[in-house]
């Protein structure tokens, strides 16, 4: 396949960026026990790609073990983000969590070098560490001395890696696999694992209210669909860093929608954080674009 032109997948990444900024809005919104949001989050996604997975589903005979197992893999981990991440904005700000949960870069830039011999010159090491600086400096008001914002803040810290890694597998998955498979297998297999684990915790998965229903469709409509489909198309021409490098705009809508609907506050340090992070990115992409043009990863997996 012809690899796509620099401002096509440039521009998916950003619309990728800006449907994830809506997950924790509508995570906020409902009542519902953190697995169970993501278990109906990846569940009704499932259902709503089925038909169109239908006309591709002679591809699963292609699949390798390997490949099957990277799958199982990538959605076990997707899982268990989703179960973190959701379960931090109980204990910490929007702002807080979304930030720590997007510091990927930290994981991204050492597993891409790590496992995809990606070569990271100083210039992307560098604008990475501004949009990082940039993230710790929104969230510094909320690092209060506070048990629960403490431990909302160590979910997301550890939603973050999980996060991270399910990308690392999905780069090396998309070189093989349409986005249409990948995203089902891995969906499927992630919407399975919730459902385990709600089950396991004994969460009812019906006695919830009409607000409930709604966020949950809306969660698989918009971040899941919108968003991680997007970013799992442009995941295959771009390196994971680079898409953990655009993910760090969703902060930004995020803290921008919980002011307009929760009355969250968005302080000076806030804005000024927010104006690094669009640095580092755009200092990142610039130097990705001055490279040349976009071309699948070589990579040796993990």
């Amino acid at each position: 396949m012809k690899p796509p032109s620099q401002i096509r997948a440039y521009s998916a990444l950003l619309i990728g960026a800006l449907a994830v900024s809506t997950s924790a809005i509508f995570v906020k919104w409902s009542q519902a026990p953190s697995a169970v949001i993501a278990f109906y989050r990846l569940f009704f996604a499932v259902v709503i790609m089925t038909p169109f997975f239908l006309r591709h589903i002679h591809e699963l005979t292609h699949i390798s073990r390997r490949d099957w197992l990277f799958s199982v893999c990538s959605g076990v981990l997707l899982a268990f983000h989703f179960i973190l991440w959701f379960e931090s904005l109980d204990y910490t700000s929007v702002t807080s969590s979304v930030v720590l949960v997007t510091l990927q870069p930290l994981f991204a830039f050492a597993g891409g070098a790590l496992f995809f011999r990606e070569r990271l010159t100083i210039g992307a090491i560098g604008s990475a560490l501004l949009a990082i600086a940039g993230s710790i400096l929104i969230s510094w008001g909320d690092f209060r001395v506070s048990g629960e914002a403490l431990y909302g803040d160590v979910l997301a810290l550890l939603a973050c890696a999980m996060v991270t890694a399910y990308w690392l597998f999905g780069q090396e998955l998309r070189q093989r696999l349409s986005l249409m498979t990948y995203t089902y297998i891995v969906y499927g297999i992630s919407a399975v694992t919730l459902y385990v684990y709600t089950a396991l915790s004994r969460f009812s998965l019906t006695a919830y209210q009409l607000t409930d229903w709604l966020c949950f469709l809306a969660l698989a409509i918009i971040p899941t669909l919108f968003g991680h489909s997007v970013m799992n198309w442009a995941v295959k021409w771009v390196s994971a860093s680079t898409v953990s490098m655009a993910i760090l705009l969703e902060p930004i809508g995020a803290s921008a929608l919980a002011y307009w609907l929760f009355d969250e506050q968005i302080r000076l340090f806030q804005w000024v954080g927010g104006i690094f992070i669009l640095t580092g990115i755009g200092l990142y992409l610039w130097e990705k674009n001055e490279k040349g043009p976009l071309t699948i990863q070589e990579s040796s997996g993990p």
